[in-house]
């Protein structure tokens, strides 16, 4: 597996309109526009950093993992992911390896990309995304 970039920080929010004003307003990032994906339960709003992203999540449902997220933690730094040219053969390689996976296929993400995310307990608390993007 070849970790190509750090394709986006996922960053949860209560509010998108709330959040974007940091970004757009004192960093001076361009905002993208927002896209929901319903089978997530979430929104979200990129914003491109160089080669890489700053992704806002807020969710549309109460029981959506972006809304779980947020009752623990608060808002804030959610998950990394990862750019790969092949996510298919990257879970098979990091299943072989005994790293849990919580998908162990891909699905749809934002922006029509392959995602599938890596478990907490195998990445030392972190919540890795894999990202594949033609």
């Amino acid at each position: 597996m070849k970790v190509l970039k750090i394709d986006h920080l996922g960053i949860a929010v209560n509010s998108i309109d709330q959040g974007k004003n940091f970004w757009t307003d004192i960093l001076g990032l361009e905002f993208e526009g927002t896209e929901t994906v319903e089978a997530q339960k979430v929104t979200t709003a990129f914003f491109p950093v160089g080669e890489s992203e700053v992704e806002l999540l807020e969710s549309t449902a109460p029981d959506g993992p972006i809304a779980r997220y947020l009752e623990k933690k608060g808002e804030g730094i959610q998950h990394v992911a990862f750019r790969v040219g092949d996510i298919e053969a990257a879970l098979q390689e990091l299943k072989e390896k005994g790293v849990r996976l919580i998908d162990e296929k891909p699905r749809k993400g934002a922006g029509g990309a392959k995602i599938a995310f890596l478990h907490p307990k195998s990445t030392h608390g972190v919540l890795v995304e894999l990202c594949e993007r033609k």
